[in-house]
């Protein structure tokens, strides 16, 4: 399958500001030009001693903006100009305490915060500093003003050990998360329309172990339910997280994360957590049996049993559906072999769902452990909306967009 280009001919320019942390941008042009993106960088004349222009051109494969360029004024029109009326996106990485007071109080001394002021598209700010830096009253005053703008959309650094060898928070956020997020914004223009709503969703596949080393299981990786999760916390939702500690999912900032095991384990948080959600979205992939009986020491190969007792397990989506209250949501998934609709429109009926997402799991690069997904999303009005291969980030936006429209 050729793989999905949604960010194709999508136009992203990175400020660079002076710090070590500059070199983790090369990563983050480098990965948008190889998908399509169209990529432009400014560099400070700070950013300018970390980083080349000559590797960021390299990268970008577009010559690099500096302040010479900009004071030159060789340009038909105002280089900032021009800059600014280009981007989709403009991304700040890494961004230092000097260009946030910038930013705060609306300065512009050079072709960087000239740009910000010329231009209206989103824009992603990723700090790096020294760990005495960031936690100094003005600096942390000056993050919260910042994020007051509705166009800034913040990527709080880390913690960990700093180049200066200070263990403490000031890391500036891996290209993975810029990676994400700025997929997401691009995907959104910024929109923050889930502000005030709890998404509540569930990830991987449940083990229903019969000894200490042994389980029943899918191979579910969660993948999908991490992408629900950045989604709907990019778009400004109050993310809950339930997922299984065998998925391959990695803390996420700003998202409550509750690990589980076991479909018991899963069903305990979830109705733990589901009052207080708007929408609940089940996208893991829940056990439907578990062994009848588990032995507390490890069975030796030669008592494995032949065969093996099983017991249901409670139908968790059907029996939160009985809980569910008017102004809430809830969402199923069904991932399945061939026609995949019928399937799904009985499980949407029977189970009396809001919506549900049928994805196949027989088409290549598609579903289980896969980067990508697609699906046919139905609800109970009828509605029903095709999403062509794509990035489960991207699937997971379409999903948003059409629970939002019930």
């Amino acid at each position: 399958m050729t793989k999905p280009d949604g960010m194709k001919g999508k136009r992203v320019l990175i400020g660079i500001n002076g710090g070590i942390a500059a070199y983790k941008v090369c990563e983050v042009i480098s990965t948008l030009a190889k998908q399509g993106v169209e990529v432009r960088a400014i560099l400070t004349k700070a950013a300018e001693a970390f980083i080349t222009p000559l590797t960021i051109s390299t990268l970008s494969r577009h010559a690099a903006y500096t302040d010479d360029a900009f004071w030159q004024a060789t340009h038909d029109r105002p280089l900032h100009i021009e800059l600014g009326e280009w981007a989709d996106l403009l991304v700040l990485a890494p961004l230092t305490a000097n260009t946030l007071a910038k930013l705060v109080y609306g300065m512009a001394d050079n072709l960087l915060t000239n740009t910000v002021l010329a231009s209206i598209c989103p824009v992603l700010l990723a700090p790096a500093m020294n760990t005495d830096m960031w936690e100094q009253y003005p600096v942390q005053q000056n993050w919260q003003a910042v994020q007051a703008n509705p166009r800034m959309h913040s990527l709080a650094p880390g913690a960990g050990i700093l180049a200066c060898d200070r263990v403490g928070t000031g890391r500036m956020a891996e290209p993975i998360e810029i990676l994400t997020h700025v997929e997401s914004l691009l995907y959104t223009n910024g929109q923050r329309d889930l502000v005030g709503k709890h998404v509540l969703i569930s990830a991987g596949g449940t083990r229903e172990f019969f000894d200490p080393v042994r389980f029943l299981g899918n191979p579910s990786t969660g993948k999908m339910g991490v992408a629900l999760a950045q989604a709907a916390r990019h778009r400004g939702a109050t993310v809950t997280l339930v997922h299984t500690l065998g998925s391959s999912i990695a803390p996420l900032a700003g998202v409550r994360s509750i690990p589980v095991t076991s479909a018991a384990d899963m069903q305990h948080a979830l109705f733990n957590s589901f009052p207080e959600a708007d929408w609940t979205i089940m996208a893991a992939a829940v056990a439907d049996v578990k062994p009848a009986s588990y032995n507390p020491e490890k069975l030796p190969k030669r008592s494995l049993p032949s065969s093996l007792d099983l017991d249901p397990v409670l139908d968790i989506v059907a029996a939160l559906a009985v809980l569910k209250q008017p102004h809430q949501k809830l969402i199923g998934f069904a991932a399945q072999s061939g026609d995949i609709v019928p399937p799904a429109l009985e499980k949407l009926q029977q189970k009396k769902l809001d919506a549900i997402a049928a994805n196949p799991i027989d088409q290549p690069d598609s579903g289980f452990g896969s980067e990508f997904n697609q699906a046919i999303l139905l609800d109970a009005k009828g509605r029903k909306q095709i999403v062509e291969p794509c990035s489960k980030l991207q699937m997971a936006h379409q999903l948003l967009d059409f629970v939002y429209a019930i």
